[in-house]
C-alpha cells in the first residue's frame, strides 16, 4: 500500500491545540492524526462492519 498526501485547512488554534496534544502524546501532529483517523475507522467498523474496498 503506497502513502498518501492529504491537505486540509484548520484553524490557527486547532492546530495549535492539536500540536499541544501531539507533543504531550510523544508524537508528531502527522502521526497524531492518523491514529485519530485510525480510531475513527476502527469505532465506524465496530457499528457497521468492516469496510471493504474495491481493489482496482
Amino acid at each position: 500500500m503506497s502513502t498518501k498526501s492529504l491537505s486540509i485547512r484548520i484553524d490557527e488554534e486547532l492546530l495549535n491545540k492539536l500540536h499541544v496534544v501531539a507533543d504531550y502524546e510523544g508524537r508528531s501532529a502527522n502521526s497524531q492524526i492518523l491514529i485519530l483517523i485510525r480510531n475513527c475507522v476502527d469505532e465506524y467498523e465496530k457499528i457497521h462492519g468492516k469496510i471493504e474496498l474495491n481493489s482496482k
